[in-house]
């Protein structure tokens, strides 16, 4: 894609695969790419963006597939809650009606049976006083709620994959947990997919069956969730693990930090991008762009300094 400084790539061999009733975390730094990946799944990349290799759905290729076709996957195939609720739902608008529109557009639904449809879905993501909640604005709503709308609408036409993006930003930590409950809830029993994106490493192991950790647009790890949360491979995913704080330490007590910051687009080394902030880095990880490496049953890291396998 276009910056001040060139183009440059945004994302750089991010490759998974995410089947019905899998959950899949995406965590890293601001400005790792996660927003980015999570907006190229949904055809919303910026115009000026191009999408090299291949986007899959039911064995659908949606890579460079026409504006007319993503229009009809969005909202239907694929759902998304987006980070900010208070952006994402229009303020012109009441709830009810912005629920009853993808129902109205994918399922044909007709007015009343729309606003019925939407009146069971806000039941289902447990607002209270659904009923009036339908005719009220987006202002009216808390943060809490007006999630629970955003999650809602995703969720009208029945995805296979859902989308979340930071979906617990700004919100205090009872309701935190409340609304990831309700996204494990509803990929139960709905057997969807969920792609749970987050800067929050400890949240999503906690959330999903397999975690990648993404740095500078490329992924550094990858594996099941207790794997890397137990024996964090990559020394980016062991910062940001040792970075939490932690029940237990004394008043006072100064976090370990990641020095420096993510290199800029424009400005991407031809080896690790993490180097300049890696304690372990040396001359051979600056050279070339290390390759991905097995460390465990379905665990990899890419990075020439692994520490030894972790056991079966």
């Amino acid at each position: 894609m276009p910056s001040p400084g060139g183009p440059v790539e945004a994302l750089r061999g991010v490759s998974f695969t995410l089947g019905a009733g899998q959950t899949l975390g995406l965590i890293g730094e601001s400005g790792c790419g996660k927003s980015m990946t999570a907006l190229a799944l949904m055809g919303l990349q910026p115009e000026s963006a191009t999408v090299q290799g291949s986007i899959r759905s039911d064995g659908e290729e949606l890579a460079g597939a026409p504006e007319r076709r993503w229009c009809a996957l969005r909202g239907a195939r694929i759902g998304m809650v987006f980070q900010e609720p208070m952006t994402a739902l229009n303020p012109l608008h009441t709830v009810g009606r912005q629920i009853a529109e993808p129902l109205r557009l994918h399922r044909g639904l007709s007015t009343a049976a729309a606003r019925a449809e939407a009146l069971r879905l806000l039941e289902r993501v447990q607002l209270t006083q659904a009923a009036q909640r339908l005719d009220a604005y987006p202002h009216q709503l808390s943060g809490g709620q007006r999630q629970r709308v955003v999650i809602a609408i995703a969720l009208a036409c029945r995805p296979a994959l859902l989308i979340a993006d930071e979906p617990t930003t700004a919100l205090d930590a009872s309701v935190q947990r409340e609304v990831l409950d309700l996204l494990g809830e509803l990929v139960r029993d709905d057997g969807m997919a969920l792609l749970l994106v987050s800067h929050d490493l400890a949240m999503v192991a906690e959330r999903v069956q397999r975690l990648m950790v993404m740095y500078a647009g490329r992924i550094v790890e990858n594996g099941p969730s207790g794997q890397v949360f137990r024996h964090p491979a990559h020394p980016y995913t062991r910062g940001l693990l040792a970075a939490r704080p932690r029940l237990g330490l004394a008043r006072g007590t100064r976090l370990p930090t990641i020095p420096g910051r993510v290199p800029e687009l424009h400005a991407m080394p031809p080896g690790c991008a993490f180097a300049e902030r890696c304690a372990q880095a040396g001359d051979d990880c600056r050279a070339d762009l290390p390759a991905d490496v097995a460390v465990g049953a379905q665990h990899g890291a890419a990075c020439i300094r692994l520490p030894a396998t972790e056991p079966a």
